[in-house]
């Protein structure tokens, strides 16, 4: 009876051990090793002077020094910036008498397929879109994928990063934090993309 009651006991000390080893294992798969935290929280925002995707002339950051910023990557290929677009357009309005100024930026796409893109989708009269020749907005601000969207309060500092798709609710609790001087830090509330899909 020994060697069963040895046994039992081995097996019940291997079953606990990969239990603690698959919990372990589930919350490391929890966090994405593309979803990586951004080092600009805190610091900040990089200035650019980017060209508007219609007509003439560019749009810089600081610009808009004393108001909240919420930048937007997205682009025409990408399913979840389809998603997400209406929530931007809302909350852009929702927003724009209220010091809060949206820039979206398109991510390696090219003009003619960002103006379709929102001629489908819908404009937003408040909301100022740009491009950005050579990636070099996305690359300082390190995107890895779209949609991403970075808040930059009114000292210039980026305060918070939304990752993947995100609603209406989520960008205005993001706002209203910034708004009752807190930082809303980052958020992954979907999935990214990093390039056209083949």
């Amino acid at each position: 009876m020994r060697p069963a009651r040895g046994i039992q006991i081995a097996a019940f000390l291997v079953v606990g051990f990969v239990v603690v080893l698959g919990v372990a294992f589930a919350a490391r798969l929890d966090t994405n090793p593309r979803l990586a935290p951004s080092p600009l929280i805190g610091r900040p925002a990089p200035d650019f002077d980017l060209p508007l995707l219609t007509g003439d002339g560019t749009v810089r950051l600081t610009d808009f020094r004393g108001e909240i910023v919420v930048v937007n990557f997205f682009a025409s290929w990408c399913p979840p910036c389809r998603r997400e677009h209406p929530a931007l357009v809302g909350t852009a309005r929702a927003f724009a008498d209220s010091g809060v100024q949206f820039i979206q930026v398109v991510f390696q796409d090219t003009p003619d397929n960002a103006v379709a893109f929102l001629d489908e989708l819908g404009w937003s009269e408040v909301t100022i879109y740009a491009l950005d020749p050579k990636s070099r907005a996305a690359i300082a601000f390190g995107v890895f994928g779209i949609p991403e969207t970075y808040f930059i309060d009114p000292d210039g500092i980026v305060v918070g990063k939304i990752q993947g798709e995100a609603d209406a609710l989520v960008l205005g609790d993001t706002i209203d934090t910034i708004r009752r001087g807190d930082d809303p830090g980052q958020r992954v509330v979907g999935e990214t993309q990093s390039s056209p899909p083949d």
